[in-house]
């Protein structure tokens, strides 16, 4: 059984792993530098309404998530969380751990004060969207992104 936990700076070579191993994330990643995760992870970290985690086996990263609450006026005032990131490893996939990841931010979010979950999914990721379908998540909105400073 694997534990979930806050990410630490150490587990961040194995969370780019993870975030580069796919077709869209080996394009946009650069895991052979990490200078800007490790500064991007400090600010994550100082953060209170963030929460890096990833989850353990046997001392080994096979999993991540990056879990955001986001208070809110809408909704009489609705603290909502935001998923982003969700990563299993190549050698996890397909076990639950998933599914543990996924209820876990729910149960994180819940004690947070959150009133909804929420998150995106690239379109061309058919099988995620599958499995989000599978857990509950309803794709009720559409999403539109604008790149800034030249990221997409």
């Amino acid at each position: 059984m694997p534990t979930i936990e806050r990410a630490r700076a150490e587990d961040i070579p194995a969370i780019v792993a993870m975030l580069a191993d796919d077709p869209l994330g080996s394009v946009r990643e650069t895991p052979d530098d990490l200078t800007p995760y490790l500064k991007a992870f400090a600010v994550i970290d100082a953060d209170p309404h963030q929460y890096l985690a990833v989850a353990r086996r046997d001392g080994r990263v096979v999993g991540t998530l990056q879990l955001t609450t986001l208070p809110g006026l809408s909704r009489t005032a609705a603290t909502r969380a935001q998923v982003e990131s969700v990563r299993v490893h190549a050698d996890e996939r397909g076990g639950g751990l998933g599914t543990e990841l996924l209820e876990w931010a729910e149960r994180e979010a819940r004690e947070r004060g959150c009133v909804l979950l929420q998150l995106t999914s690239d379109a061309t990721r058919e099988d995620a969207r599958r499995f989000y379908e599978r857990l509950g998540y309803e794709a009720s909105h559409v999403g539109f992104k604008k790149p800034l400073a030249g990221e997409g």
